[in-house]
């Protein structure tokens, strides 16, 4: 007859020891591989807004953002945006250029498409529809969640480009045409993947689709 072994005491805290240990590791792994788990995803069909012909959805990686845009403050610029999101152009384009805890951009049609990314010249592309001049002369405070029209280095180049700022950026106001501004979502944005050595993203996370409220 086999007798039964008992276990110390010892043995079975060391046990215990291992669960809690094999759990942890679990959970934490769990949390580190879904980055978006704690983010809150806006329903904007849940939310009231008043000028519901200027509110946008960008959906990214971690849900919804929704920005209002400001036509009478820049009403060249925000045609040209409303018109590349209306066509779905900004559809499964890269966030190209993320420098953490102060801005992400995207827009560029040309070399940052999902299915035909060029990362040998991706964010120096723009659109098939030319420049446009820079709109800032008008006092505008760029806080966190300001959107603004991204540009080269040179005035009256904007294009198809944009940026979202994650933090205060004072010194932008005159230099960058402002299009509106981040309601809610922002903290989605926080979770785009950015690279600790350089403002440029080798492997990016991409714009899933933009569109107005109206056609969602």
């Amino acid at each position: 007859m086999i007798k039964k072994i008992k276990q110390t005491k010892l043995e079975k805290y060391l046990t215990v020891f291992i669960v809690i240990l094999a759990v942890f590791s679990f959970g934490t792994f769990f949390i580190l591989k879904n980055k978006c788990l704690f983010v809150k995803n806006y329903d904007p069909n849940n939310l009231v807004f008043e000028n519901v012909e200027n509110i946008v959805v960008l959906n990214v990686p971690c849900g919804n953002v929704i920005i209002e845009l400001y036509p009478k403050l820049s009403p060249n610029s925000v045609k040209r945006f409303k018109m590349l999101i209306n066509s779905g152009e900004y559809n499964d384009v890269a966030f190209h250029r993320v420098v953490k805890k102060f801005l992400v951009q995207a827009g560029d049609l040309e070399y940052g498409k999902k299915n035909n990314i060029n990362y040998t010249y991706l964010g120096t592309g723009s659109s098939k529809y030319g420049k446009i001049k820079s709109e800032v002369s008008e006092p505008f405070n760029f806080v966190k969640g300001s959107v603004g029209m991204a540009r080269k280095s040179e005035m009256n180049t904007e294009d198809s480009q944009f940026f979202i700022l994650l933090n205060d950026a004072p010194l932008f106001e005159g230099e960058y045409t402002p299009i509106g501004k981040v309601l809610y979502g922002l903290k989605a944005l926080d979770k785009i993947k950015h690279n600790n050595k350089s403002e440029y993203v080798l492997r990016p996370d991409f714009i899933n689709y933009f569109k107005m409220l109206k056609d969602l």
